[in-house]
């Protein structure tokens, strides 16, 4: 089967380059770990959403995902204490959310009986936490690398109690999609169809959190038709229309924009034009390069 992995930021940084620099700047720091305390939370309400969605089946699928969503809830909890405890804001946190933006790129319609919804569940719950691995063991060691204060210290071992748990949800989501691909040769093409569809999904949202420069709409657009390409040739039309708009006006990018630059003025005026402006108007003359094909593994 394909082994699906999350890609760089426009095929360039990596988890450790951005947590590097995170963890140097506290407010980002803090604003970083708040969206994981967010992620946790929000993951509970939704794997509780699907849990209503099968209604009793099957039966071991939803007690996992009862123990999941236990697991997440601790998370979310520790996260909260952890937060509390430095006099940190735990309220939604500022920018463009991934979730959303997750949720939003999503076609549930399409799935009309258990099956594939099932599949679907399961590939969506797997890409993430794949992305959440990832982004824990980079945090983990920039932390390492920092200076060891004792705030520091503290946010380390928090999330060094996380990541084994999100771990084992990968290894977990990875048993269940082998599990349903080995019952049949269309059960296999239903589940690497899904994991295409769900990397491309997770690639976008992971993105439009991101990037913030000038042309990053025009980036949402290509990463919708990647999105869109996995897709029978049938539902692609009606796919792009429903999201086309919202990609190019982007609301949320805009106010996250204006809500950075503010901050960023307000801390320092002078690096705000020298460094932020720049950046931001260099955003149109990066070229994306198209990572290099894999081939599937067994």
């Amino acid at each position: 089967m394909t082994v699906a992995y999350p890609r760089k930021l426009r095929n360039a940084m990596g988890a450790r380059e951005i947590l590097a620099n995170v963890v140097r700047d506290r407010e980002i720091h803090l604003i970083t770990l708040n969206r994981y305390r967010f992620s946790e939370q929000r993951s509970c309400k939704d794997l509780t959403d699907l849990i209503e969605r099968l209604d009793g089946q099957p039966a071991e699928l939803v007690r996992d995902l009862s123990r999941h969503i236990s697991d997440e809830a601790r998370h979310a909890m520790w996260l909260t204490d952890l937060l509390v405890d430095i006099g940190q804001n735990v309220g939604t946190p500022p920018g463009v959310s991934y979730i959303d933006e997750f949720e939003r790129l999503l076609d549930k319609e399409q799935y009309r009986n258990l099956d594939d919804g099932v599949i679907a569940a399961l590939a969506a719950i797997n890409v993430t936490e794949k992305r959440g691995c990832e982004y824990f063991s980079a945090h983990i060691h920039a932390l390492k690398q920092a200076p060891q204060t004792a705030e520091n210290v503290k946010i380390r071992e928090t999330i060094e109690k996380i990541f084994p748990e999100e771990a084992g949800h990968v290894r977990w989501g990875n048993r269940w999609l082998a599990q349903i691909a080995d019952k049949s040769p269309e059960h296999r093409q239903k589940v690497e169809q899904a994991k295409r569809k769900y990397v491309a999904i997770e690639q976008a949202a992971f993105e439009s959190g991101m990037d913030i420069m000038l042309g990053a709409e025009l980036r949402r657009v290509t990463r919708l038709v990647d999105i869109a390409n996995t897709m029978p040739m049938w539902e692609r039309p009606q796919y792009l229309m429903e999201r086309l708009p919202r990609t190019l006006l982007a609301p949320d990018l805009q106010m996250t924009r204006v809500d950075v630059a503010q901050r960023a003025w307000n801390r320092d005026p002078q690096a705000f034009v020298e460094k932020l402006v720049p950046m931001f108007l260099n955003g149109l003359n990066t070229i994306e390069k198209k990572p290099a094909a894999t081939k599937p593994k067994a």
